[in-house]
């Protein structure tokens, strides 16, 4: 009898413990889950999506400065590493943005050991989000302000290069009057206001035509075209002035070499490269012209027998208003547009310009772009009959 109240005992008294034990451990862990949701960071409702949304980089840092959500923008500039904001300036936007409660804008560089090689411009702009965390937009200006730079460079360039022609057209016609009586000084002026009239002419051709590759639609409908056509019609607008110096623009082309484009653009981007070998190449010698196709690339090769340019000059050959020989250029009345307009074209049609040069040897300059694929040109030719 006693043995068995002692083993029921003894049952009751494990139940008991039992149960017990449960309950605290169930309390232990509701309360380990609230502590846990406290402690934890806990984003407001709809911001991620926002900051996978936005083409800014977005960072959301709490009170102690850890970053708790960043966009993958965010990642891609450097802004974030290891749980924190990698720039002080950052943490320093954040700071004010805590202490005023107000937003808050800074415009500052990334340094290099921030990102790669080169100084990143950036724009921040930081918020309060909730009462717990601050919000970090940041945008790259880089492009932006080196687009604004090349513009005010373009327009002061410009503004010089229009200058001379202008000033020499005004001039000679103030001279005109006083020369009335004197017939051949008449035909002498006449002669040098042609020249500069012709001088300012090509400028603005030369401006429109830039102007019209940088926009968005360079190339309007693609066309099917005959590079050798091309070839041909820019050696014979070469032809006067090559004759003029004595200097013979030998052409070798091939059959069947087509691009898809605009051929209008590609006979002033050929043109400007003939007209440029002749140019810089001294009296009574020769001018190559060369269109060649090899695998899927059509070539068209122009070189001259001129002074060559040396190697720390050949990567700025194409950019606008830059010249190998200043006395030259002036000589010649070039606007220093036609290599840039050169190389524009050939990126509009996916193709891209090269030079070879050296000194005393002459230079090599050749645009390559993509051949027409069979397809391709069978769809344009079918869409041209359709439209007929």
């Amino acid at each position: 009898m006693h043995s068995t109240l002692l083993v029921t005992s003894t049952l009751v008294l494990g139940l008991v413990l039992g149960a017990g034990f449960t309950l605290l451990f169930f309390v232990a862990a509701q309360r380990g889950r609230r502590v846990a949701a406290v402690a934890a960071p806990r984003v407001p409702e709809g911001v991620s999506q926002v900051l996978d949304a936005i083409e800014s980089a977005g960072v959301v840092v709490d009170p102690s400065g850890n970053v708790v959500k960043a966009s993958s923008a965010a990642f891609t500039l450097g802004l974030v590493r290891d749980g924190h904001v990698t720039h002080e300036e950052l943490d320093a936007l954040a700071n004010v943005v805590r202490d005023t409660g107000l937003p808050t804008t800074r415009e500052f560089a990334l340094r290099p050991d921030q990102f790669g090689e080169l100084d990143r411009q950036v724009l921040a702009r930081g918020a309060r989000l909730g009462t717990r965390y601050v919000l970090i937009l940041v945008e790259d200006q880089t492009e932006r302000l080196r687009l604004d730079e090349v513009r005010r460079d373009f327009i002061a360039n410009i503004s010089h290069e229009l200058k001379t022609p202008i000033g020499a057209i005004s001039l000679l016609a103030d001279a005109l009057d006083p020369a009335a009586d004197d017939p051949e000084r008449v035909r002498s002026f006449a002669t040098r206001l042609e020249v500069e009239a012709e001088r300012l002419t090509k400028i603005t051709a030369d401006i429109i035509n830039l102007s019209r590759l940088q926009s968005a639609e360079a190339i309007g409908k693609p066309a099917l075209v005959d590079m050798a056509d091309v070839v041909k019609a820019a050696v014979e607008q070469n032809k006067v002035i090559a004759e003029s110096h004595g200097v013979e623009v030998i052409s070798r082309t091939v059959s069947d070499a087509v691009v898809i484009g605009d051929r209008a653009l590609l006979v002033v981007a050929v043109h400007n490269l003939v007209n440029n070998a002749i140019a810089y190449s001294p009296d009574a010698t020769r001018v190559g012209v060369g269109l060649a196709v090899r695998d899927g690339i059509v070539e068209v090769s122009v070189t001259d027998q001129g002074p060559g340019i040396a190697e720390e000059e050949r990567e700025r050959v194409f950019e606008r208003f830059f010249r190998v020989d200043q006395a030259r250029s002036r000589t010649t009345g070039g606007s220093g547009l036609g290599l840039s307009i050169v190389k524009h074209t050939a990126q509009n049609h996916g193709g891209e310009a090269r030079v070879w040069s050296r000194v005393g040897q002459g230079s090599t300059f050749t645009i390559r772009l993509p051949e027409a694929s069979a397809d391709a040109r069978a769809q344009i030719e079918t869409t041209s009959l359709e439209e007929k």
